[in-house]
């Protein structure tokens, strides 16, 4: 059995710890000593995996996307019990998934982001603000940001979109716009707590338009 490494361990608990330091205080609350103080390291830990502010938030980036991909692949990319239903291997454009179930699977995965990962979203919008003011943060952003638009495309493939690349861009666009209005839009906070039920209907509405037939021009023809 291999032992874990010990570097890794480390990296991923500072990439969290950042994390969840700048949900609750913003880009001004991280620093590398208050990561090494909140994640109960000693003094210089984090400056020694991380030498740079800007190292510092790339790993807060892939770490944001390795939690997110790991919700995604339970509820909507199989290996967990919320999966989709498969219906077998059938010829291309044809759907493999069943689209009531994964409209649920999406329903709980934004019911997850929308409760108990509230604070890694709000910790999301800051980091991607960063990167837009920061050029040299992007392609650290980007490439975060790739895998969530290939898993959804795959998804899409298997439901029957016939250009499941550009439907997933408007899925992945359409799922960050509705976090971010119920987390941090203007009537956040007058909002009711999420409810599985609208969201399923929601989320229902979401695969339906990005499998339409008429979804437009067909980048990846």
């Amino acid at each position: 059995m291999s032992t874990p490494d010990r570097g890794t361990d480390r990296r991923t608990l500072i990439a969290d710890t950042a994390i969840d330091l700048v949900a609750a205080a913003g880009l001004r609350g991280l620093t590398h000593r208050a990561v090494d103080g909140a994640a109960g390291l000693p003094t210089g830990s984090t400056s020694y995996y991380f030498r740079t502010r800007e190292a510092l938030i790339s790993a807060c980036y892939q770490r944001l996307a390795e939690r997110d991909l790991d919700d995604i692949g339970v509820g909507l990319g199989g290996g967990g019990g919320g999966a989709p239903e498969r219906h077998g291997d059938g010829p291309a454009g044809s759907p493999t998934l069943d689209r009531e179930a994964a409209a649920a699977a999406l329903a709980a995965l934004l019911h997850r982001w929308l409760t108990v990962g509230r604070e890694r979203q709000l910790a999301r919008y800051e980091l991607s603000l960063e990167a837009a003011r920061n050029p040299a943060l992007q392609p650290q952003l980007h490439r975060a940001g790739q895998e969530a638009r290939i898993r959804a495309a795959g998804i899409l493939a298997a439901l029957g979109a016939e250009r499941p690349r550009e439907a997933a861009e408007l899925l992945v666009a359409w799922t960050d716009g509705l976090l971010y209005d119920r987390l941090a839009g203007a009537l956040a906070r007058s909002r009711p707590a999420p409810d599985p039920a609208e969201l399923t209907s929601v989320a229902r509405r979401m695969i339906d338009a990005a499998l339409a037939p008429d979804l437009g021009s067909g980048r990846d023809r």
